[in-house]
């Protein structure tokens, strides 16, 4: 079974086209993967689709690492 980190790992991999390798809990999403503002909303988007959750605005300000993400999701207890 996949852990959410893993899931979170190949889904900002298959959207912003980087190896799976280089995204680590401590990776930066804009600094490191290049991502921008856009890009995260695309994820996040893609992740409330895929799974049915709804993500508030005031939490994306606060997503700097994919850690962040992890540890969002986690705590919200998203069955992703």
């Amino acid at each position: 079974m996949e852990t959410m980190y893993e899931k979170v790992q190949a889904i900002l991999a298959r959207q912003l086209r980087v190896d799976p390798a280089i995204v680590t809990l401590e990776t930066q999403i804009k600094k490191d993967l290049g991502a921008d503002s856009l890009d995260i909303l695309q994820l996040l988007m893609r992740i409330e689709d895929q799974y049915g959750i709804v993500i508030p605005d005031k939490a994306l300000a606060t997503f700097n690492t994919v850690g962040d993400v992890v540890t969002y999701l986690e705590q919200e207890g998203t069955q992703i």
